[in-house]
């Protein structure tokens, strides 16, 4: 099993910048993709960014582009995501995911989330 822990998330205004971490623990996570997805309030989560095993790839929702940023350190077992210039939109709580795809199946991990509110 792995352990995801969030944190980082808070009260910030509008134009601000957060810095969230994800620690994992009881796996290796250089063996996981990780990825941030967030929930708004009466929505549906979603996907904000991802990145792979190796960390030479990045994804993010088109919503966030330009703006965030998500990063892995290997030896720290932590993954982070920096937000930029947030808007009251970004308003969500932030889960952070691991992924592991093997030959017997997939295995996906998530933290308990933290929350980011953004005030305009």
């Amino acid at each position: 099993q792995m352990r995801l822990v969030e944190s980082g998330g808070g009260l910030v205004l509008a134009g601000g910048s957060l810095r969230l971490s994800c620690a994992a623990s009881g796996r290796n996570l250089r063996n996981y993709a990780m990825g941030w997805f967030r929930q708004a309030p009466g929505k549906e989560r979603e996907f904000v960014a991802g990145i792979s095993v190796n960390g030479g790839n990045t994804d993010y929702a088109d919503s966030v582009k330009g703006r965030f940023t998500i990063s892995r350190d290997d030896a720290k077992n932590t993954v982070y995501l920096q937000m930029n210039s947030l808007k009251p939109e970004d308003t969500a709580v932030y889960y952070c995911n691991g992924r592991r795809v093997t030959p017997a199946g997939q295995y996906d991990y998530w933290g308990k989330g933290t929350l980011v509110t953004v005030s305009s």
